[in-house]
């Protein structure tokens, strides 16, 4: 089952994690390219966190 975003900020995230996961596979075949895909892993890292952070907020807003 896809996972359904519950704002559309989670939607941008999910979006901009999906297409660094695209950068990383494209770029995993270039050789020399291996700093470049460690700063995508970062950047991507750096948006769950954030998702997590929206996910949380929403979490508690609904809890009241």
């Amino acid at each position: 089952m896809p996972y359904e975003p519950g704002s559309p900020q989670c939607r941008v995230l999910i979006d901009c994690k999906s297409q660094i996961e695209s950068m990383l596979l494209s770029l995993g075949r270039i050789e020399n390219s291996q700093h470049i895909r460690d700063q995508l892993v970062s950047v991507h890292n750096q948006l769950e966190g954030l998702h997590a952070l929206h996910r949380k907020e929403a979490l508690e807003l609904k809890q009241g």
